[in-house]
């Protein structure tokens, strides 16, 4: 959005017909220790277009994009390819401009792409239902667990089983606080349902059908994460989750310095009437031609506070355009294809790291991610492999996450091995 210039008469005038008297006021609902106190540190005062212009261009130019050498970081956000197809028909006003459906007589074309990517979200995963996408893996996964609390009415709980993404947890124990829930550890009759990773945070591949067990011994609902979705091209879909959410920004959204993201959000059948955000229908019309429309849920039940199944108002329509673009043009199998060439490279990579002295692959399973400890503080060793143009992977102690993906080449894990173990001598 483009900054709208205001005199000081304007801004006077919007303040007496909302009857206060200065911007402060507005803020008054905010506790006063969390206000700052003086201007923020390093931001310079206002200036005009040009110099701000010139001063973003200078922080920019200080970023080393994932595409400028060696990329090891994924975490939740991989960098693969996405094809020139993508941008050149997402860029057009029909999908670029419009905004969420409501009138199906005007956006039949908007919401036949929106049932497409449900379709393909509800294969991937093996349920039965899947909605018009969420903001991003965290939020997915925090509502499907204030879906489960509500699902299992008197049940307080929620129990994370295993590796689970640290920002992950972060969002969801902010919702849960909210709701007076409480994230646990162990699985009993007071949890409303049991969380996994698939894989895990560390990359390993669990078996879920175990967990499946303990879940209905304890009346407890399954909800797998999954953050990396083109690994369900290639891993058996998670069927024996009640809920199955997670990250889909790795095909056709791209990294984008950090976002935006897009999280997709799946369910069997009988839990559909407490499914957050925008579903897609088809139906037929009287001449027996294909229909769309929104259904299931009114867009008046996004907007009730605490009576809303959720309050998240937005879907994120663009996003999942591009995600269907990109899975339409690589099909079932190309899509596979590609899940197969990402696990090949981080299998190299795997044994490449074997042989570096220091470096110890932790795990026994993944998909194309993987979990190695170091011999020192990976924090220090990844400053050190940034100063030779590598970016390493997620650190944690001692330990690394690595990611490939069909972007990294021989070349790419020959010289990160090399460096590496020159940084761990």
């Amino acid at each position: 959005m483009r900054y709208l210039a205001l005199t000081p008469k304007d801004r006077q005038e919007m303040l007496k017909i909302i009857g206060v008297n200065n911007v402060n006021e507005l803020f008054d609902a905010v506790p006063s220790d969390l206000l700052l106190k003086q201007p923020i540190s390093g931001l310079q005062d206002h200036q005009g277009e040009l110099e701000v212009e010139n001063y973003l261009k200078g922080l920019a130019a200080k970023n080393r994009s994932a595409s400028e050498g060696p990329f090891f970081l994924g975490a939740g956000c991989y960098k693969h390819h996405v094809p020139a197809a993508v941008d050149h028909i997402i860029q057009r006003s029909e999908f670029l401009t419009s905004y969420t459906p409501y009138q199906p007589e005007i956006s039949q074309g908007t919401l036949a792409v929106i049932f497409q990517f449900q379709s393909i979200i509800a294969l991937l995963t093996g349920m039965e239902i899947a909605n018009a996408s969420m903001y991003d893996g965290a939020t997915a996964m925090s509502e499907s667990c204030l879906m489960a609390l509500r699902i299992k009415s008197g049940r307080k709980n929620i129990a994370i089983i295993g590796d689970m993404h640290p920002d992950y947890l972060e969002v969801t124990k902010t919702s849960l606080d909210l709701n007076d829930s409480k994230l646990v550890s162990e699985i009993d009759e007071t949890c409303a349902a049991v969380v996994v990773q698939y894989p895990n945070f560390h990359g390993e591949v669990g078996n879920l059908d175990d967990l499946r067990k303990k879940c209905d011994e304890a009346g407890a609902l399954l909800i797998v994460v999954t953050n990396e979705i083109l690994s369900l091209g290639l891993l058996e879909a998670p069927k024996q989750a009640d809920i199955c959410v997670g990250e889909a920004s790795s095909i056709g959204v791209g990294l984008n310095f950090g976002g935006p993201l897009l999280g997709f959000f799946a369910c069997k059948k009988e839990f559909m009437r407490q499914m957050p955000g925008r579903i897609c229908g088809a139906t037929s019309d009287v001449d027996g031609k294909d229909g769309y429309v929104l259904t299931l849920n009114a867009r008046e039940q996004h907007i009730r506070r605490e009576k809303a199944t959720s309050n998240i108002c937005s879907n994120q329509g663009l996003c999942a355009t591009a995600f269907t673009i990109h899975v339409s043009l690589l099909g079932e199998i190309g899509f596979k294809q590609l899940a197969l060439i990402n696990h090949k490279k981080a299998c190299d990579l795997a044994d490449a790291l074997e042989k570096v002295s220091g470096v110890k692959v932790l795990n026994k399973s993944f998909f194309n991610e993987f979990a190695i400890e170091l011999s020192k503080d990976a924090n220090e060793v990844n400053k050190k492999l940034l100063a030779k143009n590598i970016i390493g992977g997620f650190a944690q102690g001692n330990k690394m996450v690595v990611a490939v993906s069909e972007l990294t080449s021989a070349q790419d894990i020959e010289i990160f091995a090399k460096e590496l173990a020159e940084v761990l001598k």
